[in-house]
């Protein structure tokens, strides 16, 4: 019987999931301190944060897949284990070698973490409290990234770089014990893994997303041809690792795809927007991260309202009314004079972004596991994560290589805005087949 009230089962997910998303911003104040600490080359620095992106990325529809085959408990707690005990070894490394290790297998903790978190909650929760988690959920994917550069900077200018990732294990030690006495174990779905498949989704994932963030245009079409093959696979097996019945469906499909052009913005805009207040108003790195709460405080406020929104609106529309609004708050940051200072060039285009992005993250994650079966419940956030995992990089490689104009980059980040607006209009409100009906 599901419960009527929330329980403990939305703290530990929610915490879960803040903690991962906070760990990867945390590495954009700090990296300056790591580099002088270990003293790392430019190319080794950016290796701190490639090999977790790498790892993240790659492992997600493997680690997705496994929830639902192992149980996701038992899966759960593999992937806080992983990320507890190599974010200690990161907080002592040593060496940069160690530290660069360290932060692939806790990309691989993360992978299992993310989509886990969002099954266990389609696990627990149905109908009006499905809505209200999946919104804090949204809520908390925006702001674990924003308020992990506010988080990172106070830690790095008042501690030390390693107390970043030193303050994850007592918090994912707690979650293990929360998990071990509050979460239920799920239904074990008795089916082969696809070995094969495992390696060609990971092979190729992983040579995509560093195809992307080296511009190794080899790289990129070779992880095409493997990923290529992953997808012919899955449709000649019994046992998929990724069931195409998920895809089929053009909610599903259009929030993927509206998922992934949502971080080929937003990622850039968190990787430059802190450039920008340092370079144009001397920010430090805290006060850079301080410089992001008007988004921080906007998406938290928007966060509690979207399940009243959602309810007069519907999910889709709610959708649509968001990306339409970041939209003009990122070609409003691209138009802004920044030498009218930091509350007029970017805390007002801001705080409307802070409103767009609080309105997309919930209503994208809803659609993308639309009508999923609850034994592809796992499956269905892995697909989700991924798209959200890699389409910072190929927003980011995108932008790194057609300029360095800070007014231009933010310009194309609106322009992939628009292509996602375009596709939730035609995949999820379905304009272009209702167009189609009234001929």
């Amino acid at each position: 019987m599901k419960k009527e009230t929330f329980g403990m089962i939305l703290p530990i997910t929610l915490l879960a999931y803040f903690l991962i998303l906070m760990d990867n911003s945390i590495v954009f104040t700090s990296s300056i301190q790591i580099g002088e600490s270990l003293r790392l080359s430019d190319t080794a620095l950016s290796w701190v944060s490639n090999a977790y992106t790498l790892t993240f990325g790659g492992f997600l529809l493997l680690s997705g897949r496994l929830s639902d085959l192992l149980g996701r408990k038992r899966i759960f707690i593999i992937g806080l284990t992983i990320f507890c005990l190599s974010s200690l070894m990161i907080g002592i490394a040593p060496s940069g070698t160690m530290l660069i290790i360290m932060r692939g297998i806790q990309g691989i903790g993360s992978s299992i973490i993310a989509p886990t978190t969002l099954a266990l909650m389609m696990d627990a929760y149905e109908g009006e409290m499905r809505k209200k988690a999946i919104s804090y959920y949204g809520a908390t994917a925006g702001i674990g990234s924003s308020l992990g550069l506010l988080i990172g900077g106070g830690l790095t200018s008042w501690i030390s770089w390693r107390a970043g990732f030193l303050i994850n294990v007592p918090i994912a030690v707690i979650l293990i014990l929360l998990t071990l006495r509050h979460v239920k174990d799920s239904p074990v779905i008795k089916l082969k893994i696809d070995y094969l498949g495992c390696l060609l989704s990971v092979i190729g994932l992983v040579a995509l997303i560093y195809g992307l963030t080296s511009t190794n245009v080899w790289l990129i079409l070779g992880s095409i041809v493997i990923l290529g093959l992953f997808i012919f696979r899955q449709t000649r097996i019994d046992y998929p690792l990724l069931p195409l019945e998920l895809v089929k469906n053009n909610i599903r499909s259009g929030a993927y795809v509206a998922r992934l052009l949502f971080m080929m913005s937003m990622l850039p805009y968190w990787f430059y927007m802190p450039q920008v207040m340092q370079s144009q108003y001397g920010f430090s790195p805290f006060e850079a991260g301080i410089g992001f709460l008007p988004l921080t405080l906007v998406n938290f406020m928007v966060a509690l309202q979207l399940p009243r929104w959602a309810n007069k609106l519907g999910n889709d529309q709610l959708l649509m009314i968001g990306e339409v609004i970041l939209l003009v708050g990122l070609a409003w940051t691209g138009l802004s004079d920044f030498s009218n200072g930091y509350w007029l060039a970017v805390a007002l285009p801001m705080i409307v972004i802070g409103f767009g992005q609080g309105m997309i993250l919930a209503p994208v994650t809803s659609a993308g596991i639309h009508e999923a079966p609850q034994e592809l419940a796992g499956i269905a956030s892995g697909v989700t994560n991924m798209m959200h995992q890699i389409g910072g990089p190929i927003g980011l490689s995108i932008i790194v290589a057609t300029t360095s104009n800070f007014h231009v980059q933010f310009k194309m980040m609106a322009g992939f805005t628009l292509l996602a607006s375009l596709v939730v209009a035609v995949m999820i409100l379905g304009l272009g087949r209702a167009s189609k009906k009234t001929v």
